[in-house]
């Protein structure tokens, strides 16, 4: 497998949210968010990525799971699953967790792999992620 590491700015693109009122202070959420993949890994670098999160939080903690979609500079995709823990702190939040890859086209057609990451909101509408994982083409794994 190759070692990758990588970094993101996401705006988020859609929110939408919803109070509960089973108890206090519990919401769920769901949000779109988009950006640019900057990495060490030319297959990485400067690929698109867009993913979108359910978050549900009750007292300022909870969790978040989703889909994400990379579009890749030969235009290849990749895509997969992920979810983390969610931590609320001075109107700012962070999600720390893994992602798995389930999917890809072209050159990532057959991909496995995943990994570790990290987003924080920068404000209401960016965030920042960092992640680090490990994954494998499927004409790596034929060799």
């Amino acid at each position: 497998m190759t070692k990758v590491t990588g970094s993101f700015s996401g705006q988020i693109t859609q929110e939408f949210a919803l109070p509960l009122t089973d108890q206090p202070d519990h919401q769920l959420s769901i949000a779109e968010v988009s950006g640019t993949q900057k990495s060490d890994d030319p297959l990485w670098n400067n690929s698109r990525i867009t993913y979108w999160g359910v978050t549900d939080l009750l007292n300022g903690k909870g969790s978040q799971r989703g889909y994400f979609n990379n579009i890749h500079s030969d235009n290849g995709r990749d895509w997969g699953t992920f979810e983390g823990q969610v931590t609320t702190a001075g109107g700012g939040m962070t999600v720390e967790g893994t992602f798995e890859f389930t999917g890809g086209d072209g050159k990532y057609l057959g991909m496995t792999g995943g990994g570790r990451f990290k987003t924080v909101m920068k404000s209401e509408t960016e965030l920042e992620a960092s992640w680090e994982g490990n994954y494998e083409l499927a004409r790596a794994q034929k060799a």
